[in-house]
């Protein structure tokens, strides 16, 4: 019944899916502390606030793409799924310190050192769920 050609597949397998929430979860929380802290004691202004917060919903859907890559890849080749995260983690940051901070009108320095302590942040966070 289980191999049922009919039944339809899952987008994602069940393991990848329950790891994926989970991270996605915990790095939500960890990323919305970071941001709040960040905003309250080191980049109080109104415009580096709001830097803080476009760097954080990058930071966030970057980490969840890089996450899925890893996990998909990180039985097979650990080193080719390490890579590709810290490539696309390493040209968002170039990307963003060139023209996205920019297009938004935010100041580069917050935006940019909000966006590395998010991606270390949850990089910390990521081999607990590589593996779940």
């Amino acid at each position: 019944m289980a191999d049922d050609p009919r039944r339809p597949q899952p987008f994602l397998p069940p393991r990848l899916f329950r790891a994926l929430v989970g991270f996605t979860v915990v790095q939500g929380g960890l990323v919305l502390v970071l941001a709040i802290v960040l905003q309250q004691f080191v980049f109080t202004g109104t415009e580096a606030a709001r830097a803080v917060r476009a760097s954080a919903w990058l930071g966030f859907v970057v980490q969840g793409f890089t996450f899925v890559i890893a996990r998909l890849v990180a039985r097979d080749q650990v080193i080719a799924g390490w890579g590709v995260g810290v490539l696309l983690r390493f040209a968002t940051v170039a990307f963003w310190g060139f023209f996205g901070a920019t297009a938004l009108g935010v100041p580069p320095g917050p935006a940019l050192v909000s966006l590395v302590i998010f991606y270390f942040g949850s990089t910390l966070i990521e081999p607990l769920f590589l593996n779940a």
